[in-house]
């Protein structure tokens, strides 16, 4: 069967500035939201955006996050004509274990992407957070007739150094390429989500790889040589919320707008839901001393202190006394009394003693999963 675009979800990130929170699980599967993780997003936009054949490219820690994706029913996407896929780094063409770049990830798969007969290709991150219908930036790249179309989106002049830069004429064709420059001519970041039209990325990464050239990332190789060779190749403008969760306080800032009703992002949005795979669990059971503001419960979790603009999982146990104070506590933690938890992120199965107090001060304290903290003295990172 023919498909006009599938997708390719690149998940194998290490998230090394996530610190404790990627030493065991890949960064696409750490928790987000509560009840979610953050591939989620990457998933749902593609069953809300009627993408319905995805390939998910793993690599590091993959087992946690191919257990959590599985078929893809819980996104909808368990279609006997396409569905979600895992493919893991042993099955390349070149007999090489790791992948060396986002393009290799893609080359090293071609043959899965063939057999689903693709015109274009898209290609995502399975560590961002935002909601995106993919069907309009095809629709662009079909009007552009492009052989390659750029997702960006405007940040901060004064922090555009940090991203791949587009520099554009006034129909959004991108003339120049800049990744991380020291002195960026424009504001245009690359979001790292991409169409392609496969038959065009298909002989570029084989005749490359044929010939020996370097054709391994798409920012740092593909998109400037589609650029020198005077491919098509167009920026689409995105206006909506976009966060690369790849540090603690960028998470931490992700599931914060998380909380917020109003916020584009928010939870209570019906018209482009996120899904996930949850388990099932008896409702929050609030004691008569729990006062909550402003926060988001997940069901299964007893509370008995005070809830303060933070994000509670599942199962979550927490003492008489505690003060939760703009904080992500992940599911199946145990908190006891008297407990402060402020400006924090809480992995999952952490336990606190009595009085134990984990505080933010200048960046964002982290708890590791399953870690113990025993008292007063002890310090998180």
């Amino acid at each position: 069967m023919k498909n006009e675009m599938i997708a390719m979800i690149l998940a194998g990130g290490q998230g090394s500035r996530l610190g404790k929170l990627t030493r065991t699980i890949a960064k696409p599967a750490v928790p987000f939201g509560g009840k979610y993780r953050i591939i989620d997003f990457s998933l749902s936009n593609c069953s809300n955006s009627g993408v319905r054949t995805i390939g998910v490219v793993t690599q590091y820690q993959p087992l946690e996050l191919n257990g959590h994706i599985g078929n893809g029913a819980h996104w909808g996407l368990d279609h006997k004509d396409g569905g979600v896929t895992i493919l893991q780094p042993h099955s390349s063409l070149d007999g090489e274990k790791w992948f060396k770049g986002t393009a290799h990830a893609i080359y090293q798969n071609i043959s899965y992407i063939d057999s689903h007969h693709p015109t274009y290709l898209l290609i995502l991150s399975g560590d961002h957070i935002y909601k995106m219908d993919y069907e309009h930036m095809l629709n662009f790249h079909k009007h552009k007739k492009a052989s390659a179309t750029v997702a960006v989106i405007h940040v901060p002049l004064d922090e555009a150094s940090r991203f791949g830069i587009m520099n554009t004429d006034n129909t959004d064709r991108i003339i120049d390429f800049e990744e991380k420059p020291q002195k960026p001519k424009s504001n245009l970041a690359s979001m790292g989500i991409y169409i392609f039209s496969w038959d065009v990325l298909r002989r570029y990464l084989t005749e490359s790889h044929a010939t020996g050239q370097n054709m391994d990332d798409f920012g740092k190789n593909v998109i400037p040589t589609f650029l020198a060779n005077g491919e098509n190749v167009f920026a689409y403008s995105f206006n909506g919320y976009w966060k690369d969760v790849g540090t603690i306080e960028s998470l931490w800032e992700a599931n914060m707008a998380f909380i917020n009703p109003d916020h584009e992002l928010s939870i209570r949005d019906k018209h482009w839901r996120i899904y996930s795979k949850n388990p099932v669990a008896p409702p929050h059971y609030l004691s008569k001393d729990a006062r909550v503001q402003e926060s988001l419960i997940v069901d299964g979790c007893y509370i008995s202190g005070k809830i303060d603009h933070s994000i509670i999982s599942q199962n979550v146990k927490i003492g008489t006394g505690s003060v939760i104070k703009d904080s992500i506590v992940m599911a199946n933690t145990v908190i006891g009394k008297h407990v402060v938890i402020d400006h924090a992120i809480v992995g999952e199965h952490a336990v606190f003693a009595d009085h134990a107090q984990v505080v933010g001060d200048s960046a964002i304290a982290v708890v590791g999963y399953n870690e113990i903290v025993g008292g007063l003295n002890d310090e998180a990172e």
